[in-house]
């Protein structure tokens, strides 16, 4: 018999399990810049459906043949795509990693499919799904339009939509060093998520079905 704990994220999320996802791209055109750096962060649920920071899978990844990359934002990520010392991995690679660590998680978790959670979501799912279509990718794990926006819900939540900002609102350490690294946003946006969830908890505002319940569902 199953542990009816397995269920709570499916229960959480009407059968979705969010994951972060931030990228560094070499522009803003997901069909014509190129991915440099792709990290995905997974979360842990307790009995009362609070969220803990789970594991950070991250990848250098090498452009693809023919992309593009414009000098600004390299300037403004600071990647340098020719450094050696990246060891950086071809986009399908990439993407092959993540994808096959988010599909164990929504098994384990009992979900039906991953959803994207990313700070202004539309960005990265853009450029993840471009480069699913380029690998000719044929199980992509993620809804593919639906997503959780830690811009809008820190909006609403603390006021800001800025990622440093509002986690400095939360009360979230944010390096303004260390950001602009795919690894470093995505677990920072992943402890923002958290933190809104957990909150909107802890005021009330989600009925959480008894652990007994769960595995009836």
């Amino acid at each position: 018999m199953s542990d009816p704990m397995d269920k709570l994220m499916k229960n959480r999320f009407r059968g979705f399990l969010p994951v972060v996802v931030d990228l560094e791209t070499g522009g803003f055109n997901s069909t014509t810049d190129a991915i440099l750096e792709i990290a995905a962060t997974f979360f842990d649920i307790d009995a009362d459906g609070r969220l803990t920071v789970g594991q950070t899978l991250a990848r250098n990844v090498d452009p693809f043949e023919g992309a593009n990359l414009e000098p600004a934002a390299l300037e403004f990520t600071g990647i340098d795509p020719e450094n050696p010392l990246r060891e950086a991995v071809p986009e399908e690679i990439a993407l092959g990693d993540i994808f096959a660590e988010v599909r164990r998680a929504v098994r384990d978790m009992g979900c039906n499919r991953a959803i994207l959670v990313g700070h202004n979501a539309h960005f990265d799912a853009g450029f993840l799904n471009a480069a699913a279509d380029r690998c000719e990718v044929k199980r992509n794990p993620f809804h593919p339009f639906s997503h959780f926006d830690t811009s809008t819900l820190a909006g609403l939540a603390y006021g800001h939509t800025v990622l440093a900002k509002a986690c400095k609102r939360a009360g979230i350490e944010f390096s303004n060093s260390e950001a602009h690294s795919a690894d470093y946003d995505a677990h920072k946006t992943a402890e923002l998520f958290a933190g809104i969830v957990n909150r909107w908890q802890d005021l009330g505002g989600w009925t959480w079905p008894q652990i007994d319940q769960v595995g009836s569902e």
